[in-house]
C-alpha cells in the first residue's frame, strides 16, 4: 500500500534533505532514455542538503561511469553497445565528501545499430516557443524524418546542448533559467547511428523580468473537498501535474498558509492526473484554505496552484470518489498514526 507514495508529515523538508547534518538523500525523478545506439541520456532532480551538494555520481549497473558537477542534473552516457538493456542509478555527494544512497533504478535499451547509415535526419521544422514566467520556456517543433527512424532530439541553448528528449517527443520545457534574460534555442534530431541533423531555426525568447509567482509551472485543475469516515474528516485533492520536461515526483501541500505535507512518489508518478487525501480532524464547520506546488525536474519549486477553501461537514463532498492515486492506494493517516509511523526516524526522512 505504501510503495507508491511516501508521506513526510509536517516535517517541512523534502526526502532529499538530510535535515540533521547527515549524508544527502537519494536523487528523485531519475529518467533514462536512449539517445542513439551507443548512448543514453540520464536526468534527475537536484538534491538539497544542509551542507551543500558538490557533485553527482552516475552508475551503469554497479560501475560508476560519470561524475557530474552539482550545477548539472543530466548527462549523456556514451560508448554503450547497441541493442542492449542498461540499468542506471545516481548518487549525490555533499561538500564534506559524504555519499548519499543510490536513486531508484531506471532502465533504458539502446536501439540496434543501423548498418552503414551515413544519412542524417532532416532538420526539425517550425520551431516555436513560449515563455513560462521568469524561470522557464516551452519549446515545440515538427518531427524530423529519417530513413531508419529518429531516436532522440537534442536541445541547444546557444551552442551548448542542455537537454535531450525521445524521438517520439516534439515538445519540452526548459527550466532553471534566469529572469529577464534573452535566450536562443535550437533543436537537432539524432538517429541510431549518431547522425545529427542540421539545427532548426533558432527560437529567441526572453524570460519575464524579476521573480514571478510561477503560475506557468503550477499544478492545474486543482480541486479540493472533504469527506467523513469513521467520525473523522479528510481533505480530498485532485490536480493535473504541471507540464515539464521530466517526471514530477514531489509535491508540497500548503494548508492555511503553512506547509502541511510533502508527497514523494517512490514508484511511477502520475503524469495526467493525481489525487491525494489526508486527515483534517473530527470537528465539523472548520474552514481550511489549501493549495499545492510541485518540485520541478531541475530541483526548484514551481508556482502554487490556485487556492481552494473547504469546510468540514459542508455538503458537496466527493463521497463516491475512491481513495486512490492512479490505481494506487492513498495514504490516510490520523495524527496518532503519523506519530507512530515516524517514531524513531530522523526528521526529514520518509515516515512510511
Amino acid at each position: 500500500m505504501f510503495g507508491a507514495l511516501a508521506l513526510l508529515a509536517a516535517c517541512g523538508r523534502s526526502a532529499a534533505d538530510d535535515g540533521e547534518g547527515g549524508a544527502p538523500g537519494p536523487p528523485t525523478g531519475v529518467t533514462a532514455a536512449a539517445g542513439s545506439a551507443t548512448s543514453v541520456h540520464v536526468m534527475w532532480n537536484a538534491v538539497s542538503s544542509t551542507s551543500g551538494i558538490s557533485a553527482y555520481q552516475v552508475y551503469r549497473g554497479t560501475t560508476k561511469v560519470k561524475d557530474v558537477p552539482a550545477s548539472e542534473h543530466m548527462v549523456d552516457v556514451t560508448r554503450l553497445s547497441p541493442a542492449t538493456a542498461y540499468v542506471f542509478t545516481v548518487r549525490a555527494r555533499d561538500t564534506r565528501g559524504r555519499l548519499g544512497p543510490r536513486s531508484r533504478e531506471v532502465r533504458a535499451t539502446t536501439p540496434a545499430a543501423a548498418a552503414a547509415d551515413h544519412s542524417a535526419p532532416t532538420r526539425p521544422l517550425s520551431p516555436h516557443g513560449r515563455v513560462v514566467g521568469s524561470r522557464a520556456v516551452q519549446l515545440s517543433w515538427t518531427a524530423s524524418r529519417d530513413d531508419r527512424g529518429v531516436v532522440s532530439y537534442d536541445v541547444y541553448q546557444g551552442t551548448t546542448k542542455i537537454h535531450s528528449v525521445g524521438g517520439s517527443q516534439t515538445a519540452t520545457v526548459v527550466t532553471g533559467l534566469r529572469p529577464g534574460t534573452r535566450y536562443s534555442f535550437t533543436v537537432r534530431a539524432r538517429d541510431a547511428a549518431d547522425n545529427l541533423s542540421p539545427a532548426s531555426a533558432p527560437v529567441g525568447l526572453t524570460t519575464a523580468p524579476g521573480s514571478d509567482d510561477g503560475r506557468g509551472t503550477a499544478p492545474t485543475s486543482f480541486r479540493a473537498a472533504t469527506h467523513r469516515t469513521d467520525g473523522a474528516y479528510y481533505l480530498d485533492l485532485d490536480w493535473v501535474p504541471p507540464r515539464t520536461d521530466g517526471v514530477v515526483t514531489e509535491y508540497q501541500i500548503e494548508l492555511d498558509g503553512r506547509p502541511a505535507t510533502s508527497l514523494v512518489w517512490g514508484g511511477t508518478a502520475p503524469r495526467e492526473k493525481a489525487s491525494y487525501s489526508f486527515y483534517l480532524g473530527r470537528d465539523a464547520g472548520i474552514s481550511h484554505r489549501v493549495r499545492i506546488r510541485a518540485k520541478l525536474p531541475d530541483g526548484t519549486w514551481g508556482g502554487f496552484s490556485a487556492a481552494r477553501t473547504v469546510t468540514t461537514g459542508q455538503s458537496g463532498s466527493w463521497k463516491d470518489r475512491p481513495a486512490h492515486s492512479f490505481g494506487r492506494s492513498v495514504v490516510r493517516l490520523s495524527p496518532e498514526r503519523v506519530e507512530r509511523a515516524c517514531d524513531g526516524r530522523p526528521r526529514g526522512m520518509a515516515c512510511l
